[in-house]
Formats: structure tokens, sequence, C-alpha cells
């Protein structure tokens, strides 16, 4: 059996952070991706050798606005985004405590100065705004640092996560994607601080399972906060982070000999042939969808990988179209020029039935 080390190969393991663990739970069912994220495989790097480069980030327009708008909030000890919580949470604070944990330069010192002072919060000492703490969190084996926006506001024995972005809400509303990414990356860090109070003794239910995202309001700059639950994001997060633990079985079906190792010769290329590596990558199944391409760097080639299955017009298609693997043999079932297995009944009606429908309103 091969072992995640062998095949990530000489390459440091690539950090996660946040938004990377919050997009392991935009397709949990994907074996690729389990693998490569617990091996710490450099995904960006390995797409753009084999010749399919993820074309997906944050803009750095983008960077800039949320860093303005942040520090906006944040002036003055956190007075405007103290006016928000104390509005949305509906709870009165006559004294505030502030404590900015973005200081301390060193990494680990600031986790510890973070742990001392939130666990010294949760045993009910002082302890209201805690600005860019650095929690812990453990993914694939490894400890990866993450840093909240504000965790958060503690008052009356409850934590909360405070979410800052700068995707606006016009009249009441907001993009429903990004509210769910930002739902699913606030998760990661409710995660984080309720196994840093367990580990400490405390009850992990002192942290909320609402957290706060803090927006701007129309085409201003003026913010506006609204509670999102997120624990249906929270028990997905577990359990993909359990299963990317748990890849033993999945390792034992690869070759023993498998690496991915991009090592470089003396000109700076990796040595590796890539249809060596297309091959590595066809040993280990995937699940593409079109929405891996917000989220994946192996996306692009997975999808054309996934050319010609139902699987790449999108997780519906797939799961209506269950035991009909490929587009072609979708079409020979829907014209009836294929007799369906006892396992596609159900699907070839349902494809005779819509072939049908476009006869007729074709005609």
């Amino acid at each position: 059996m091969t072992s995640p080390e062998r095949l990530r190969g000489a390459a440091a393991p690539k950090s996660h952070n946040a938004r990377t663990i919050a997009a392991l739970t935009t397709n949990p069912g994907c074996s690729r991706r389990a693998v490569m994220d617990a091996a710490g495989i450099d995904k960006e790097r390995l797409a753009a050798y084999v010749g399919f480069p993820a074309r997906f980030g944050q803009s750095q327009f983008a960077i800039t606005r949320g860093n303005v708008f942040e520090a906006q909030l944040k002036a003055d000890g956190c007075a405007e985004l103290l006016r928000l919580l104390r509005e949305v949470l509906g709870l009165p604070i006559p004294q505030v405590s502030y404590d900015d944990l973005e200081s301390v330069d060193q990494l680990d010192a600031r986790a510890d100065r973070s742990r001392e002072l939130l666990t010294r919060a949760a045993g009910g000492e002082s302890g209201t705004l805690f600005d860019h703490p650095l929690l812990r969190l453990e993914v694939g084996g490894r400890w990866v640092y993450l840093e909240p926006d504000l965790i958060a506001l503690q008052f009356g024995g409850t934590f909360y996560v405070v979410e800052i972005k700068s995707f606006a809400v016009i009249d009441g509303q907001a993009d429903g994607t990004k509210v769910s990414a930002a739902a699913t990356q606030a998760a990661v860090y409710v995660l984080a601080l309720r196994r840093l109070l367990a580990e400490a003794g405390h009850d992990p239910g002192l942290v909320s399972h609402e957290v706060v995202l803090v927006c701007p309001e129309n085409f201003s700059n003026r913010p506006v906060a609204t509670l999102v639950d997120v624990r249906k994001k929270l028990s997905v997060l577990e359990r993909q982070l359990a299963r990317m633990a748990r890849i033993d079985p999945i390792l034992e079906s690869l070759s023993p000999d498998l690496t991915f190792d991009l090592r470089p010769d003396s000109s700076g290329v990796p040595q590796r042939p890539v249809a060596e590596l297309v091959d590595g990558l066809g040993q280990i199944d995937a699940r593409y969808s079109p929405e891996c391409l917000a989220n994946c760097e192996l996306a692009f080639f997975c999808r054309h990988e996934a050319r010609g299955t139902t699987a790449s017009l999108g997780k519906s298609v797939r799961e209506e179209l269950g035991g009909v693997p490929s587009v072609d043999l979708a079409l020979s079932l829907a014209s009836g020029a294929v007799a369906p297995a006892d396992d596609q009944e159900e699907a070839a009606a349902m494809l005779r039935f819509a072939a049908q429908l476009r006869s007729e309103c074709l005609s």
C-alpha cells in the first residue's frame, strides 16, 4: 500500500486554510480530492503541469475592497462592529474588552495567546471581542492554522464567530452562492473553536451554531449584519474531515509505487513524464460535477476526463440517471435503440418520456 508521504513525494505538504477546508465540503464523495488533500499535494501545481491549470481565485480588487471594509468596521476599537453586534444579538453590553491578537507576530505564540484568552473567557472571566485570533484544526493528520476575522462576541457564556465579507446585500438579498461559501468558511472556525474549548475541558456548546455575517448594504459601505445557521455545514465538514483521516481503504487500491512527486531537475522542470502522472490520477476515482470548477484546482482535468458522461452534466442529472453512466447510452435509451438493464428501467422510462415531449414541442 502506498502512503500519503510517498504520494506527495519530496515536496512539503500544502498548507490548508479556511477557504480550502470549506471547499472540501462541496464534493464529499470525491475520493481523488480526499486523497490529494490528505496527502498535502499541491493540486494547483499538479493541474498546471498536466496541462489543465486552475482558473479561479479571488481577485485583487475583491481582496482590497474586503480589507478596506474590515478596517472600517474595526476602527476605534471595533466601534461600528460592536454597534451591529448589539443590534443583531439583542444583547446590551455595558462594558467591552477588546483584544487585538494580530499584534502577536510569531504563529505559535499567537495561537497560545488566543487559546489562553478564549479559554479564560469560557471560564467566565473577562473577554468580549477577540480580533484575528489564531486557531488550529487537524486536517488529514496535520495541524492547520486558521485566522477568523473575529471570535467574536462573548456574552453570557456564548461565543459567536463573526465573518466579514465585501459582497453586497441589496434590498435585503445577497448572492446565495456567496452566502453559502461564507457560511461554510465560518463553520470551519466554529468547529476549530469548539474543539479548542473541548480540549481545555469546556463545553463546546458554548460556541453558537449561528454565525454573524457582516456585509455592505446596497451600494454603500454601510454595514449590515445577520445571523446564519451553520449546523448543516458543520455536520458535512465533520464527516469530510473524518473521511480524510480514514483514507487507508482508498490507498490499498492504489499501486504501491504510485507517486505525484514533482521534484524538478536542474532547470526547474519536474522530472516526471506527464503521461505517468495522468495515469496515476486515473487510478483514483473522481466524482466530477460542474460545481467543482469553482472549488477544486483539478476540476478542469476532471472535466476533460468526464467528457461524455452524465456526471459531467451536473449532480442533479447524475442522480436522476443513476445507472446510466454515459450520454450516448442515455440517448440510446431515450430513442429505444437499446433495451435497458433491470437497474435502468426507471431512468429509461423518464428519458423516453422526455424525448417524446421534446419531439412534440419541435413538431
